[in-house]
């Protein structure tokens, strides 16, 4: 899809209003590229504010490849977190190093998600162009940790749902 096609899906907005106000999570923030990932957090941040969440802590970490092992880590030794927002921001280069670092980055979320049954929310930009990642990190086409937060609360919901 161009730019030029793109939507604004930060529009999705947390609208179930379930109590989140004893709901533990941590948002894992890369600081590669970190003007865009720092937009990124407080997007987040501010959608898990707003919908009562009062127990956020933030980890740091050097670059995308290390969010899943920091998932990892925070869900073993911290078991009353409920989830975690892994945030970055990977731009393409004219290497292969971009689709390594991705797919690593993609299925080690994924691997984290599944280990432990807590949502563990993949938030990170691939795109090709600083200019993309600006435009999908408070740009034009809304804020991704946004929607990665809005993601977190509704998988909450689900797990209080189905009793999980």
């Amino acid at each position: 899809m161009s730019d030029s096609q793109g939507h604004d899906l930060s529009d999705i907005k947390y609208t179930a209003g379930g109590d989140h106000s004893q709901a533990s999570v941590a948002i894992v923030v890369s600081k590669w590229n970190d003007s865009i990932t720092e937009a990124l957090y407080q997007g987040a941040f501010a959608v898990l504010q707003a919908a009562g969440v009062t127990h956020i802590a933030r980890y740091d970490v050097p670059g995308s490849y290390e969010l899943p092992p920091a998932a990892d880590m925070l869900l073993h030794h911290q078991p009353t977190l409920d989830g975690v927002i892994a945030l970055g921001c990977v731009i393409q280069g004219e290497t292969r190093h971009f689709d390594f670092i991705c797919d690593a980055v993609a299925q080690g979320i994924m691997r984290v998600n599944t280990t432990y049954h807590k949502p563990v929310i993949f938030g990170v930009l691939t795109p090709d162009t600083q200019q993309q990642a600006l435009d999908r990190a408070g740009g034009k086409y809304g804020n991704k940790g946004e929607e990665a937060a809005v993601a977190l609360l509704e998988m909450l919901d689900l797990k209080r749902i189905i009793n999980y």
